[in-house]
């Protein structure tokens, strides 16, 4: 089970990372590739960033444990 919250860890990291470099060249913030100043990148990075954070938060959700 450890090793499912290793992958869920980077895989979440991964795609904020990811998601926010979208998100930037999305508003135009990081120019310089063909994602500049393009809405759905910006939209396309948010989500990442979302689905990169709903991640993290399952995979280091502490479950009571029945006595």
């Amino acid at each position: 089970m450890k090793i499912v919250k290793i992958v869920l860890d980077v895989i979440g990291i991964l795609l904020i990372l990811g998601g926010g470099v979208w998100f930037l060249q999305g508003i135009n913030v990081l120019p310089g590739s063909f994602m500049s100043g393009q809405t759905q990148w910006a939209i396309n990075g948010g989500i990442g960033i979302v689905v990169g954070l709903g991640l993290l938060v399952l995979a280091n959700w502490r479950r009571a444990r029945p006595s």
